[in-house]
């Protein structure tokens, strides 16, 4: 049996839900819902990660998973999708996920001895100086075991949301170098703990995928080459344990004068002004996972295939990233 994993930035889903947390179903926001709606019911997910979905508040009086199951009803009224979330953010951005109930049982099942739990700071040496810095994830990782209806265990899922390296502050050169600096850093220290995490599970012999959207790539720019190594790297794994690298679902993406293919999103270079091709979003799974058939919904990239092109106006128009799906053979 083949399973469709799939995830999706929807970009800012909160906004798409009234204050009590039911749809909006009226103006820009009822039709965003309509465009996102169209694009997974045609995706057909079995599973998928959501990142950017709607606040869980800490009291519990207002879920993802809740919300997430009545805008599946109200907007995807043919399907039965149950809804998972897991520890709350510090912002307003979630991290959660639709899967359907009669293929999987999707359990959230997090690590929480003491200083291991996603939703508590870490300590890592991001810098190879033998000196551990403190930091923590702003959206913690959501960690998820997929299992067969029959109860039987696939694989250890954690959905992603790493620190973006952006910057939105008005700054001069100085403080921008300052600050990429310290960015980058932070999304290596994420990467590191949910690389650890990933040991973790392989070390016991459990399959592993990381999906969502990592805010970084494969190819390496000028911090990258900085500070020898990039985020995705990271999470791939070290080359002296080849036996639990994980793989990208996707091919490796080529540079060309627009940026990357194939690509999930893009950015406003903030010195030329360019709009830049970039892979952000990814799947990586473990090799003892049989994976097939990556790619992302991308009507520019994806020009022969016709239920794609059939979404182009949705797929531009309902979030600023695509979605990146694959098959899991089971």
């Amino acid at each position: 049996m083949k399973l469709k994993i799939a995830v999706y930035n929807v970009e800012w889903m909160r906004n798409l839900f009234d204050s009590d947390g039911k749809p909006v179903t009226t103006g820009k926001d009822g039709d965003r819902s309509r465009q996102l709606a169209a694009i997974i019911d045609s995706m057909d997910p079995d599973f998928m990660g959501i990142v950017e979905g709607p606040n869980t508040l800490v009291s519990g009086a207002k879920t993802a998973t809740a919300q997430l199951e009545l805008w599946t009803q109200t907007f995807i009224p043919g399907k039965v999708y149950k809804g998972i979330h897991g520890f709350p953010s510090a912002g307003q951005q979630e991290l959660c996920g639709i899967y359907k109930p009669d293929k999987l049982k999707v359990l959230f099942t997090p690590v929480t001895e003491q200083s291991k739990r996603f939703d508590e700071p870490f300590l890592v040496d991001t810098t190879n100086r033998l000196i551990k810095e403190q930091y923590e994830h702003y959206r913690p990782p959501l960690e998820l075991s997929l299992l067969k209806p029959t109860g039987e265990f696939i694989a250890r899922v954690i959905v992603a949301h790493t620190k973006s390296k952006g910057i939105f502050d008005m700054v001069d050169y100085a403080r921008f170098e300052q600050i990429s600096a310290r960015d980058r850093l932070k999304l290596f220290a994420e990467c590191m703990s949910i690389r650890e995490r990933c040991d973790t599970y392989l070390q016991k012999g459990q399959q592993v995928m990381v999906m969502g959207d990592i805010n970084d790539g494969f190819e390496l720019d000028f911090y990258e080459n900085k500070f020898n190594k990039s985020a995705v790297e990271i999470l791939l794994g070290d080359t002296w344990y080849p036996e639990l690298i994980l793989k990208s679902v996707l091919p490796k993406p080529k540079l060309n004068s627009y940026g990357y293919t194939p690509n999930s999103s893009r950015y406003k270079d903030r010195i030329t002004g360019d709009q830049i091709n970039v892979l952000i979003d990814h799947i990586l799974a473990s090799q003892g996972l049989k994976c097939s058939n990556g790619k992302v919904w991308n009507p520019y990239q994806e020009k022969d295939d016709s239920i794609i092109q059939s979404l182009k106006s949705q797929l531009l128009k309902a979030s600023d990233h695509f979605p990146v799906m694959m098959e899991l053979e089971i």
